[in-house]
């Protein structure tokens, strides 16, 4: 069982080991980032960004939250949005959601009394599922979970096309891509569901006048 004092010591050997290796290191990475990549995605513990793409620190700026959402009144999330295409000029953003998600699952549930914050949260994703409820009530349990896994995958790059802040720097030429990735838990692997970048059309009741 882990514990916070090995979690320390973890670290300890892990800062040890890299700086045998390469003494610099440190010192390099503390100067300044420069990621090309926003990952927008799942809180769950078992998608760790870095880990599952084989990234360093410092390549890939995360935002992580529960069913990788992107809502227009988060300011947490839209903040990270506009930090990193508007400061750092990352080239892709990607939504990464996982099959098997808690709170897609949970949000194909009645609401807990017990969960007044995270049941608004989720309430998005219950929207996505009205979208398309013809579809997955003819589902099995799993699959229709997994298929909403998806859904929510792809409403969630549309979101990032709507925003201000990815039409602002289409519209200056600034080279973005939007990425919509989905994770399997049962074999490590990642697969692309949307992709959209300043040619892909947006309906024009999401388009920003001027």
């Amino acid at each position: 069982m882990q514990t916070p004092a090995k979690l320390l010591l973890e670290n300890k050997a892990w800062s040890e080991a890299i700086v045998k290796q390469r003494p610099d290191y440190f010192k390099t990475l503390a100067k300044e980032q420069r990621p090309e990549f926003l990952w927008i995605g799942c809180a769950d513990s078992r998608v760790p960004a870095d880990t599952i793409v084989k990234a360093e620190p410092g390549e890939i700026f995360v935002h992580r939250n529960i069913a990788n959402q992107v809502i227009t009144t988060d300011f947490n999330g839209l903040s990270v949005l506009q930090y990193a295409v508007n400061v750092l000029k990352v080239k892709h953003v990607i939504v990464c959601g996982h099959y098997g998600c808690g709170g897609v699952e949970a949000a194909l549930h009645s609401q807990r009394g017990d969960l007044a914050i995270a049941n608004k949260w989720l309430s998005h994703i219950k929207e996505i599922y009205r979208l398309y409820q013809d579809e997955l009530d003819n589902l099995p349990p799993r699959k229709r979970v997994d298929r909403l896994v998806e859904w929510n995958v792809i409403e969630q790059v549309h979101r990032l096309a709507h925003t201000s802040i990815v039409q602002a720097a289409w519209d200056a030429g600034q080279p973005l891509s939007l990425r919509g990735w989905v994770y399997g838990l049962s074999d490590g692997l990642l697969n692309e569901l949307v992709h959209m970048d300043q040619k892909s059309s947006i309906h024009e009741i999401y388009q920003y006048a001027g």
